[in-house]
């Protein structure tokens, strides 16, 4: 297939909207009621990775990167997620806390944006979380250099199996550039596909200890 009929084939593909609709009287009054409604469906239906989320960060020229990573515990304090410390997300969060999250869940006709800023996670908080994660998980954030640039895949695949060897006979300690972050919330969007690309939008937006709830054209 040429440039010029991929490009054409693209511009052709579609399909409606049908799963379900969104109406303001159904809606909570708390958006977290909503997520977590939406997320036991994603869940419910099995589809693969069900808490993967997007994340968007800036760098210091204001380029803006995405990423996917898994969410790991929600609640009225925020959404969190871990990473090595050295990681690009990371040193970008640490100039500029402004975060972007998104949940693809298009296999619903779905998604869910929020906006918010990051804060660093205590270490105790982080200590707890890194122990309930599989050993080689923890191992795995030993090895990785997330980021950096590498001549090749055996590089981590030989520093794995050192680090498996160090460990082997101990508990293996928690990485000091191992770590995660809260993203509090702000605003939390939620999309579900319509009709005719007539989809429903509504925002989520803080105020105070309340939200305040707006219909959005599509």
């Amino acid at each position: 297939m040429n440039d010029s009929n991929s490009l054409q084939y693209i511009a052709y593909l579609r399909r409606e909207y049908t799963y379900s609709g969104l109406r303001r009287e159904d809606l909570p009054d708390n958006p977290l009621v909503l997520f977590e409604n939406w997320l036991h469906q994603v869940c419910s239906v099995q589809l693969p990775d069900p808490t993967a989320m997007t994340v968007a960060t800036v760098d210091s020229n204001g380029q803006p990167y995405q990423r996917t990573v898994l969410l790991k515990h929600y609640d009225e304090k925020g959404m969190i997620f871990y990473t090595n410390l050295f990681s690009r997300k990371a040193l970008h969060l640490s100039n500029n806390a402004a975060i972007s999250l998104h949940f693809p869940w298009y296999f619903l006709d779905r998604q869910v944006m929020i906006l918010g800023k990051a804060e660093k996670l205590s270490p105790l908080e982080v200590l707890k979380y890194f122990y309930s994660r599989p050993r080689d998980s923890q191992i795995a954030a030993w090895v990785s250099k997330q980021s950096r640039c590498i001549s090749s895949r055996n590089i981590l695949e030989c520093k794995f199996f050192e680090f498996k060897k160090k460990f082997k006979q101990n508990k293996i300690p928690l990485p000091s550039f191992w770590g995660g972050f809260c993203v509090k919330f702000h605003t939390i969007e939620f999309w579900q596909g319509g009709k005719h690309r007539l989809h429903d939008r509504f925002l989520y937006t803080r105020n105070g200890n309340s939200w305040t709830i707006d219909r959005l054209s599509p």
